[in-house]
């Protein structure tokens, strides 16, 4: 009686020579510079006068500027609503599904809607454009064919100069999108400057990132301060402050006096270096013998950002700041590690 086949691992692919595919750097450094040939005509053809006018009306809108496309344009017109929020201005995105569908609602007489298409001839947009101007909407396309039904049923267009897509069968949306998203942002920061938005205003609308924290943050919202600071008085012997040095995790001790006035900071640097200097006789020393008399310090009201800075400032980069107030009084302290895990 003959044995049985192994059984057929259905889940394994069959067995493939490997074959890795290539794109030559004079190839791909074409493509680059015949999308920067693309560009460039629209920035050489684009009706300013046009820009201009579509700029300022979205400047004097007393309502919500919307936006709507469709597949990529939609994209597009998406991300542009979400950068004019992040300055401060009301907009959103309506998908054109949606909006025949009771999100429409949204929409008042005091609004604008502009409608992102390459061809002006999307379906979707084209169905929408009579249930909007019902409501009273003032209706803007931003469009790249000429003479196309989406500008003709619109109160305004916008031509984007296209001249054709980087695609070899000049299909896929790669060039006119580019020039969608550059047109867009671009009124954005046009929009930013016009109402004076400052960087605290900005920063305002960004708190949990990068940007925002670095123009929020002062010293005292990420310092540590009473019973995490690691002190002691210039009196104490240095071995008796092992403990207060390596238990708080600031790398230092921070020298005061009676009335709490900063004398002067000793670090688990300076510990190894009088080791090696003293030998012995580091046992009877005091911290005030060894210790910084001259650190670097930071106000509470310093930014963040600043403090970071004057770390890694010369003569030598430092790991921690002391914080004081204007009689020196020390007031908490503010290390690298956390300023990096504050997220700056």
């Amino acid at each position: 009686m003959g044995s049985l086949p192994p059984p057929l691992n259905l889940h394994s692919p069959p067995h493939k020579t490997p074959h890795h595919e290539r794109i030559s750097e004079t190839a791909l450094f074409s493509l680059f510079k015949a999308q920067q040939d693309h560009l460039n005509y629209f920035f050489q053809n684009l009706d300013l006068s046009q820009a201009l006018f579509f700029t300022e009306t979205l400047l004097n809108s007393r309502g919500t500027i919307f936006f709507s496309g469709v597949g990529k344009s939609g994209f597009v017109a998406n991300k542009i609503s979400q950068t004019l929020v992040s300055l401060g201005i009301r907009s959103a995105f309506l998908s054109p599904l949606d909006a025949l569908h009771g999100d429409i609602g949204a929409l008042s007489s005091a609004d604008i809607l502009v409608l992102f298409s390459k061809s002006g001839s999307t379906e979707e947009l084209l169905r929408l454009i009579p249930c909007a101007r019902a409501k009273g909407v003032y209706l803007i396309s931003v469009t790249s064919v000429p003479n196309n039904a989406l500008a003709n049923a619109c109160d305004m267009n916008v031509h984007l100069p296209l001249e054709r897509e980087l695609c070899p069968f000049d299909l896929a949306p790669v060039t006119s999108t580019a020039i969608q998203m550059v047109f867009g942002d671009t009124v954005a920061i046009a929009l930013m400057g016009a109402r004076n938005l400052t960087k605290e205003q900005y920063a305002a609308n960004h708190p949990a990132g990068r940007i925002g924290k670095s123009l929020i943050f002062k010293v005292k919202d990420v310092m540590k301060k009473q019973d995490e600071l690691p002190v002691c008085k210039e009196g104490d012997l240095i071995m008796d402050q092992l403990v207060e040095l390596t238990s708080k995790g600031c790398g230092c001790l921070l020298v005061i006096d009676e009335e709490h006035h900063l004398l002067g900071t000793f670090t688990d640097g300076d510990l190894r270096r009088t080791l090696k200097a003293s030998g012995e006789a580091i046992f009877k020393l005091t911290v005030g013998e060894m210790c910084n008399r001259e650190p670097r310090t930071i106000g509470p009201d310093a930014m963040a950002v600043e403090a970071m800075q004057k770390m890694e400032s010369p003569p030598s980069p430092v790991q921690f700041l002391p914080v004081v107030d204007h009689q020196n009084t020390l007031i908490g302290i503010v290390s690298l590690h956390g300023l990096v895990s504050a997220g700056l």
